[in-house]
């Protein structure tokens, strides 16, 4: 059973940035395939970036396109979310998941709010 723990969210004014963690337990191979969602209250879970292509390609949402980044360590089996020019609009709870089909149950979540 895979476990994912997300981690690094908080209170950050418009314009500012946070950098999330998302620990994946087992073989970091899994990494080269794992995404970032979001949920914001009342609204379904998006996807917000994910690796393809084995790793070698990131894909991003229109809404963060050039304001987010995906990343991984292998040798910590972590998967990064980095997000600058953070924005009301952003305040979500957010989740990592093999992607682009999520496989895994999900984790707790971390929280993201923006104030304007």
């Amino acid at each position: 059973q895979v476990q994912l723990v997300e981690s690094g969210g908080g209170l950050v004014q418009a314009g500012g940035s946070l950098r999330l963690s998302c620990v994946v337990s087992g073989s970091s191979m899994r990494l080269r395939s794992m995404g970032w969602y979001r949920q914001a209250p009342g609204k379904q879970r998006d996807v917000v970036a994910g690796f393809s292509s084995g790793g070698s390609t990131t894909n991003y949402a229109d809404t963060v396109k050039g304001r987010f980044t995906i990343s991984r360590d292998n040798a910590k089996n972590l998967v990064y979310l980095q997000m600058n020019s953070l924005k009301p609009e952003d305040t979500a709870v957010y989740y990592c998941n093999s992607y682009p089909s999520t496989l895994y149950d999900w984790g707790q979540g971390t929280q993201v709010t923006v104030s304007s």
